[in-house]
């Protein structure tokens, strides 16, 4: 199990070093997320910054839920994100063409402290690696 706490001038996706060479190089560019966990940490941090378009494209086109978008983005703003912890990953490395992450990311709302734990599939479109759903 990966313990992911950030710490100042950590990435938001838990990893000890800044955002702007970890998730925020993904975000400029999608072809930089060279494995299954570099896309799942990303969408991490697109959900903690509320960024709808790249939470978009990083979605598998079949799957994608463009109609969402203006929720999903409302709601992301609507918590506070705590905490990312990666707990296994499965394929998904820089030469394979799938791959699955297990994790868990806290978040605190008007109820408390809440979580989503979830088993994701990743699988390369179009040259890079997108979000196909839950296992």
């Amino acid at each position: 199990m990966t313990k992911t706490k950030v710490r100042m001038n950590d990435c938001y996706c838990g990893r000890s070093i800044p955002y702007i060479s970890c998730c925020g190089k993904i975000h400029k560019d999608i072809m930089n997320a060279e494995t299954a966990e570099d896309l799942m940490r990303s969408r991490y941090v697109a959900y903690v910054l509320a960024k709808g378009e790249y939470l978009m494209k990083s979605h598998h086109s079949s799957t994608r839920p463009t109609k969402e978008k203006k929720s999903i983005v409302s709601w992301a703003k609507s918590v506070k994100w705590m905490e990312l912890d990666v707990l296994t990953v499965s394929k998904g490395g820089k030469n394979d063409k799938s791959g699955s992450v297990e994790f868990k990311a806290f978040y605190y709302d008007s109820q408390g402290v809440q979580m989503i734990h979830e088993n994701s599939q990743f699988i390369r479109e179009n040259g890079y690696w997108v979000y196909l759903g839950a296992v």
